[in-house]
């Protein structure tokens, strides 16, 4: 069983930075394709950013495109969020995804991800 934990949300005024970790055990890091999205009150599960099983490949969503950066680290179990010019909007809690079926190269919606992490908060004070 594949065991995704998340880490690196807090609190953060508009214009500053955090970075979130994401480490997953139980599996071989390298087979999983990786994903993160945000869920704010109210609102539904949405794509933020996801990356291929090498780390080749990636996606952002239109909203945190030139922002926000997806990238990996196979050596060390991790994935990463670098999320620069925060808004208040960027608010949610942040989930990592892991997918370990098929052979595209990164995935962007919530469904096709087969492990999910409890999530971290980010608030991104105005």
């Amino acid at each position: 069983q594949v065991q995704v934990v998340e880490s690196g949300g807090g609190l953060v005024q508009t214009g500053g930075s955090l970075r979130l970790s994401c480490a997953a055990s139980g599996g071989t890091f390298s087979s999983y394709a990786m994903g993160w999205f945000r869920q704010a009150p109210g609102k539904e599960r949405e794509f933020v950013a996801a990356i291929s099983r090498s780390g080749g490949n990636s996606g952002h969503s239109d909203s945190v495109k030139g922002r926000f950066t997806i990238s990996r680290d196979n050596a060390k179990n991790t994935v990463y969020l670098q999320m620069d010019s925060l808004k208040p909007e960027d608010t949610a809690v942040y989930y990592c995804a892991a997918r370990g079926r098929g052979y595209g190269t990164y995935y962007v919606i919530p469904n096709e991800y087969d492990y999910w992490g409890q999530g971290t908060q980010v608030t991104v004070s105005s």
